[in-house]
């Protein structure tokens, strides 16, 4: 390991050559893994490359807690039922019985975990894996300091007890350092002592918490990313000898190609106002077109977790080694070339039940997009409620849009501003790998071809989001063609009640369009005679 100073004096390490080249499925030969966040969207991706990639695995051991009256057993049961692990049950079934369920839960002191399941994991793990966190961005700062800190904090001191840790990985964010414009792979100072922060919300009433919120987080945009940066310097100053790698996500979009390809669960971030445009309930964002949007694949990031643990334990190192997984720097995609691509696949691969044709509009000014949002949002969501209560239906049209607002507007500071994530570890990282592991955990962002991955995304969220069978397309073009005409009629009947409008309130007007159709009149006259 090399070790360099960076120009606020933290510490940052280099990649070294690694001897003694050990393949990254056969380091995980009889080693047991320990995941929090196993039940979420990266946590999911992970369990199964897991499994399928490192056969030689011995245990992966699960943190569920009971959920919405479900005991973890049936948590877990339901997690591998999932399309997911399709493949795995049929080409490798035994393989699931590897997943051993942990009661426990981040929120509670020591994680909730018994001592008993305590002594079990800190006598078998050698891996830990730490992706659970609240990824809501408007979440209190009570329930984000419990989860994204106090969470990471007790892991460690867990950790701290592992007989034989080789590696921690813990998942942050790019956007954690978000009020710097260009963000390097070194822990940067914070904005508070966590210590202090965890404190206070320990004494203040929570009332008073969410009053003082927004001058607590200054130029951050949400509880998110703020938590975030106070838990990696919390974890910088926490773990001590124990080998630590950060790895720092972007935008987390579908899967680039396993274990299946456009395979997405959740509503998050773009995802769902991309999918609002395609059932033509959404036109109009604000938005910077030319900004870069820094998008990258869920399998991608859980290749660059798995490497980045194989990397920590054979190098030996102490301490953190920082790892940005963003496509900006290499493959960078501009957020107007993102929304473009999305609404020619969308169209080219339409969704069931579509309201109307699919189309929208980025914005910068507010004021325009204020008004064009309530003449294409609001009104025909209120002229559709009033429909569902004569009809005696329940009208829902508002409350969605409501809800597309308020994701917009978590989503505006991203596609306003532009970063610079350097990820110079990340490269080095796949330049260590073997020809195989290249393939096998592909972490090299510059092979993406974004038209080929932004069509497979909109057929995943269309088949695993909307639950609609590639079959319904045919049926499904039909109608949008049907609608396409009618967008374009209604566009003409705008054009012409408007220039009607305009005609009424105008003399100078109708006396000019008067005279400009004699002219056309009259070249009509004189075409015979030429």
């Amino acid at each position: 390991m090399v070790l360099s100073k960076t120009a606020n004096g933290m510490t940052s390490t280099l990649e070294a050559p690694l001897e003694n080249y050990v393949p990254v499925a056969d380091f995980y030969n009889n080693r047991s893994v320990f995941i929090t966040g196993g039940t979420g969207f990266m946590g999911k991706v992970l369990v199964e490359k897991l499994l399928r990639s490192c056969p030689g695995i011995k245990n992966i051991y699960l943190l569920i807690r009971p959920k919405r009256g479900q005991e973890i057993t049936t948590r877990l049961s339901e997690l591998l039922n999932n399309p997911l692990f399709d493949r795995l049950r049929k080409e490798q079934p035994n393989v699931l019985n590897k997943v051993i369920p942990i009661y426990g839960d981040i929120t509670l002191e020591e994680l909730g975990i018994s001592e008993s399941d305590q002594q079990l994991l800190c006598k078998n793990v050698s891996i830990v894996f730490h992706s659970a966190a609240t990824v809501k961005f408007d979440e209190k700062l009570k329930l984000s300091v419990t989860i994204n800190m106090l969470g990471t904090k007790r892991l460690v001191e867990l950790c701290h007890r592992m007989n034989s840790l080789d590696a921690l990985v813990h998942v942050s964010t790019a956007y954690c350092n978000c009020d710097k414009p260009e963000v390097a792979e070194i822990i940067y100072a914070p904005p508070y002592c966590p210590d202090d922060i965890i404190a206070l919300i320990n004494w203040l009433p929570e009332e008073m918490l969410d009053k003082i919120t927004p001058s607590l987080i200054g130029k951050r945009p949400n509880t998110y990313t703020f938590t975030k940066a106070l838990a990696e310097h919390m974890l910088h100053k926490e773990a001590g000898n124990l080998p630590v790698a950060v790895v720092r996500p972007s935008i987390v979009l579908s899967s680039l190609n396993e274990p299946l390809v456009g395979w997405v669960d959740n509503w998050n971030g773009p995802t769902g106002i991309v999918s609002a445009v395609g059932k033509g309930l959404f036109r109009t964002i604000m938005c910077k077109e030319n900004v870069i949007a820094d998008l990258v694949p869920v399998d991608i990031v859980i290749n660059l977790m798995i490497t980045a643990a194989w990397k920590t334990a054979l190098s030996k190192q102490c301490g953190l080694n920082i790892y940005n997984c963003c496509t900006g720097e290499q493959k960078p995609i501009s957020w107007g070339r993102f929304v473009n691509l999305s609404i020619e696949n969308m169209r080219k691969h339409p969704l069931e039940g579509v309201l109307w044709y699919p189309t929208g509009v980025l914005r910068q000014n507010r004021f325009i997009n204020t008004i064009h949002g309530t003449l294409v949002h609001y009104i025909p969501a209120y002229i559709l409620d009033i429909i569902a209560r004569v009809a005696g239906r329940k009208p829902i049209m508002v409350k969605v849009e409501d809800k597309l607002a308020k994701a917009v507007d978590c989503l505006e500071y991203f596609t306003t501003r532009q970063w610079n994530f350097k990820n110079d570890n990340v490269r080095k990282l796949s330049q260590i790998l073997d020809a195989k592991d290249r393939v096998d955990f592909q972490i090299d962002v510059s092979k993406l071809e974004w038209e080929d991955y932004v069509e497979k995304y909109v057929l995943g969220f269309r088949e695993f989001l909307f639950k609609q069978s590639p079959n319904t397309l045919p049926d499904s073009r039909i109608k949008l063609r049907r609608l396409y005409i009618l967008h374009q009629f209604s566009k003409l009947l705008m054009v012409m009640l408007f220039w009607r409008f305009l005609m009424k309130r105008s003399k100078l007007l109708r006396n000019s369009w008067n005279k400009f159709l004699q002219m056309i009149f009259s070249l009509f006259r004189m075409l015979p005679i030429l």
